[in-house]
């Protein structure tokens, strides 16, 4: 059975850099080495970018079971070789960095996410198909972000990676509208990851960790929530849409909640073979460690993809989850395989 990890993660490098428009060197992020002996993972690298400083490792990398040349594809075959190694054929890659705003500039955002996306267009092209990429949008202007965007789908991109409230906005807003309908014409999701893009609500929270559920976690759910209330995704009725990293345990909250809410409120009443998810093309990927019987009642089994995490060690992480999913008596055979293989592959139209 061929399996598609959903989400991957690259750890941007120096090299990443090197990518960089020649135009634009002056946004350039250095890396900054704290030769404090007593530093910890998180303590011991950051990038100054536009006068702030960002943790190089969100996490201490090294416990997510992967190596520096893996995570930061300083070697492609070394990649390959532990996704064989773990029963993978084909990895979507996410960024690292800009899971959170990096700046409220559009000239810096647009010469560093630039960046990134030449260097994952050319790792992807030197891994015989097995790597594809979400592409990194310079979304501060949107012109720029959908001529990017038709850019990163000619090189290999099978996704957008967008943040919640991506330039202090809803997904729901308009604002977006003119790059969903390009996405919807050039068959690409958009992928809300785990994450978010408000400059507004990343200062007020700051670096702590009781507000990364709040703030990373929560902040996708509730962007799709207003899709969805919004009528969004009905405007664009061939366009994709992921959920990722954030499991699936909320989907039968979902479920319950939306029906009567757009009733009372909007005054929109569902027909009762209304799907929620399949019916706007959505894609929510779980954790082994969701109830997925449960969970599987409400979402069924043509909406549900999983990934590993890779590279990462946070709560989401777990590197075997394909292996495990594939191996749980509780999930059928034919479910498994669906969400192992044939979801992702419908998402992301590999």
């Amino acid at each position: 059975m061929q399996t598609i990890d959903a989400d991957t993660h690259l750890i941007e490098s120096e090299r990443t850099w090197e990518f960089i428009d020649k135009e634009f060197l002056r946004h350039k992020p250095q890396l900054l080495v704290n030769s404090d002996p007593g530093a910890t993972a998180t303590q011991r690298e950051f990038w100054r970018i536009d006068g702030a400083l960002f943790p190089k490792r969100f996490f201490d990398f090294d416990r997510s079971g992967t190596t520096e040349e893996a995570r930061e594809a300083r070697s492609v075959d070394a990649r390959l070789a532990h996704m064989t190694e773990l029963g993978v054929d084909v990895q979507v890659l996410y960024p690292t960095l800009f899971l959170i705003p990096i700046s409220g500039k559009p000239e810096v955002e647009f010469a560093i996410h630039t960046a990134y996306n030449r260097w994952a267009a050319d790792i992807c092209a030197n891994s015989h198909g097995r790597l594809r990429w979400a592409a990194q949008l310079p979304l501060l202007s949107m012109d720029r972000a959908i001529t990017e965007l038709r850019w990163a789908v000619e090189h290999g991109a099978c996704a957008v990676h967008m943040r919640p409230y991506d330039a202090n906005r809803p997904p729901s807003s308009t604002y977006f509208y003119p790059l969903y309908a390009e996405a919807e014409r050039l068959n690409v999701p958009i992928c809300l990851h785990a994450g978010n893009g408000s400059t507004i609500q990343s200062a007020d929270l700051g670096p702590y960790p009781e507000c990364v559920f709040p703030f990373v976690k929560l902040a996708p759910i509730g962007a799709f929530h207003s899709l969805l209330i919004s009528g969004t995704c009905a405007k664009f009725p061939k366009l994709r849409w992921g959920i990722i990293e954030v499991s699936a345990s909320w989907i039968p909250y979902l479920f319950h909640d939306l029906p009567p809410r757009m009733s009372r409120l909007l005054g929109r009443k569902l027909d009762p073979s209304y799907h929620l998810l399949r019916d706007n093309n959505a894609y929510v990927g779980c954790q082994t460690d969701d109830d997925l019987p449960y969970v599987l009642k409400y979402a069924g089994e043509e909406t549900l993809i999983i990934g590993s995490d890779y590279g990462h060690a946070d709560t989401s992480s777990e590197l075997e989850a394909l292996r495990h999913l594939s191996k749980m008596n509780e999930v059928s055979e034919r479910a498994a395989n669906k969400i192992l293989y044939d979801n992702p592959k419908r998402l992301y139209a590999l």
